[in-house]
C-alpha cells in the first residue's frame, strides 16, 4: 500500500512543480487552431461525402 500512496504523492507533486501549463493566450491560440482544423476537416468531408453520393447515384440511374 505505500507503493501505491508514494506514486499517488510523486504524481501530485509532478503536476504541481514539473508540468508546464500554457498560459491563458496560448491555450485560446491552440483552442482557435483546433476549431479552425474541424472545419476544415468537416468540410471536406462534407465534399466527399456529397460526391460520392453524386456518383452512386448515377451508377445507379446507369443500372436501370
Amino acid at each position: 500500500m505505500s507503493k501505491v500512496s508514494e506514486y499517488v504523492k510523486s504524481s501530485a507533486d509532478e503536476l504541481k512543480n514539473k508540468v508546464s501549463w500554457p498560459t491563458w493566450e496560448e491555450l485560446q491560440g491552440s483552442t482557435g487552431l483546433v476549431m479552425v482544423a474541424s472545419l476544415i476537416f468537416a468540410a471536406v468531408i462534407m465534399v466527399v461525402d456529397f460526391v460520392g453520393s453524386e456518383i452512386l447515384s448515377l451508377i445507379y440511374s446507369l443500372t436501370q
